[in-house]
């Protein structure tokens, strides 16, 4: 029995240092500096920052700091360029993207390493996550012959109506850390489709990915200056000179309300098109009637996705009060027997959270709620190990008053909250500020179309744990944001309609 312990543990050792290798390997290539009319430089000030492994909080690569010079740089080649790329062919523009795609399913598990190195995803989620980006590039490929337009005739008859689309402009596209290849083809798919220059900045925990796409995309054929990224420890020294610029037609941000808020304020300033996806606290509503086996799995997807560090994470865990002790009985149950560690190491279901104040921030609110009278069903504490890491915790009889309920938690943390009624569950669920995604799990379809559209949200997922898909308008309302990503309207927030009256002969 020892000798077998001994070979299994060496074995996998082999098999971890390999891993580590090909991690070091795939983060090696990415390039790292500023990306600006096509060619890779340092930025104007020479200064670079340090991206940070979470699981292992080691510096892993140090990438090109970006400011003012460099925005403008960026933003005056996006409004140089826009009109020849407008001219461009739409099946030229769908064939790029195309290419882009079959590029990222070729180097699926090298992009997923990288993904995981900088931000500590599981590497099969991060394989995930890689599928799904790479989607959105199909998906665009194939919206990019299909920009319609209409023509028809005054009530009159006098005059015909011709009504085209054309592309908005130069656009300021910002992504957040959480899911750094899927946001940024999210919104760089539909800019190219629709043919606008770009200029990008991703998050500055996150860079690696979004270097990655940006040589991809010059691989796939993407001409000079239509794409252009900086990266910035320092988000309003790149960003700010861009929405100010005169330039740019167009704004897309992932993040946070009040960030969103304040670009909202310098986009009024130059009447720009904006799409803005923000903060979200999702309820996630259990009824006495629904399948619990179901509702438990619907909950670690949708609260479990990428360690609860996600916009779309389950919230606020509703349960009617029959069945709620039992469901987070089971619902600790699964998340406890959850693997943490390294991402990517073979056997880990949970990583690290993005950094040390996201962790200080989820025992804050674990605390908080605890103070005020909730009960921990497992979790609740951080794991003795180097790295960013937190439980999967589940708390029962949560106070409503307690700070998690109305602050998004980031982080693997469940609260399950019991109610009595209909009405009780839909007055808790809409008191909030954001609308971003509800769920709900009922086998009464009647109450699940009634609940679908008495939630004061942008999507429901319905019997399911999960509502992301290329294909579907993903947004919200209230303070989780303005317009829609993905699905047939995605590419409709690139372009701007053009009416002709045309006297008929």
């Amino acid at each position: 029995m020892t000798t077998d312990t001994t070979v299994t543990t060496r074995t996998a050792d082999r098999t971890d240092a390999a891993t580590s290798q090909a991690a070091r390997d795939a983060v090696a290539k990415v390039s790292t500096g500023v990306f600006i009319d096509g060619e890779w430089s340092e930025s104007a000030s020479g200064a670079r920052f340090d991206v940070v492994n979470p699981a292992t909080e080691e510096v892993i690569a140090t990438v090109a700091d970006g400011g003012p010079e460099d925005a403008r740089r960026a933003i005056e080649t996006a409004g140089r360029v826009q009109k020849e790329w407008a001219k461009t062919a739409p099946r030229e523009r769908s064939e790029i993207l195309r290419r882009a795609y079959d590029l990222i399913m070729a180097r699926q598990d090298e992009l997923a390493l990288v993904m995981t190195t900088e931000m500590g995803k599981p590497f099969a989620e991060a394989k995930g996550e890689v599928a799904y980006a790479a989607e959105f590039f199909r998906w665009f490929s194939e919206e990019a012959v299909r920009i319609g337009g209409d023509v028809t005739t005054t009530g009159d008859g006098k005059n015909r109506i011709l009504v085209s689309k054309e592309p908005v402009g130069p656009c300021v596209l910002v992504t957040p850390w959480n899911f750094p290849l899927a946001m940024g083809t999210r919104k760089i798919g539909p800019a190219i489709a629709a043919g606008c220059t770009i200029v990008f900045k991703p998050a500055n925990l996150t860079p690696l990915s979004s270097l990655a796409l940006a040589d991809i995309l010059v691989e796939a054929g993407l001409p000079k200056g239509v794409l252009n990224v900086v990266c910035t420890s320092k988000a309003s020294s790149v960003v700010t000179p861009w929405m100010e610029s005169g330039i740019a037609r167009k704004v897309s941000f992932t993040g946070s309300t009040e960030v969103g808020v304040k670009l909202l304020e310098q986009a009024a300033r130059h009447v720009m098109r904006s799409s803005m996806e923000l903060g979200g606290n999702a309820p996630f509503i259990v009824f006495e009637d629904a399948d619990l086996d179901r509702a438990v799995e619907g909950a670690v997807a949708a609260k479990m996705r990428n360690m609860g560090e996600a916009c779309t994470a389950a919230n606020r865990l509703f349960v009617q009060r029959p069945v709620a002790e039992e469901f987070a009985r089971r619902l600790a149950a699964r998340l406890g027997a959850l693997t943490v560690g390294d991402g990517a190491k073979d056997g880990t279901d949970v990583g690290p959270l993005v950094e040390e104040k996201a962790l200080v921030k989820v025992q804050e609110l674990v605390d908080d709620a605890v103070a005020k009278g909730a009960t921990v069903v497992c979790g609740g504490s951080r794991p003795e190990r180097p790295g960013y890491f937190y439980s999967p915790t589940v708390l029962s009889d949560v106070d409503p008053a307690a700070d998690l309920m109305s602050e998004e938690i980031f982080g693997p943390v469940a609260p399950v909250i019991p109610f009595d009624t209909e009405e009780e569950v839909t007055r808790l669920a809409n008191d909030t500020p954001w609308g971003l995604v509800g769920y709900l799990f009922t086998q009464d379809v009647d109450r699940g179309f009634r609940m679908g559209e008495a939630l004061e949200v942008g999507m429901v997922g319905l019997n399911t744990g999960i509502v992301s898909n290329p294909a579907a308008p993903f947004g919200g309302i209230k303070a989780s944001g303005l317009g829609r990503e993905g699905g047939r309207v995605g590419i409709e927030e690139f372009l701007e309609y053009k009416y002709m009256a045309v006297p008929r002969g």
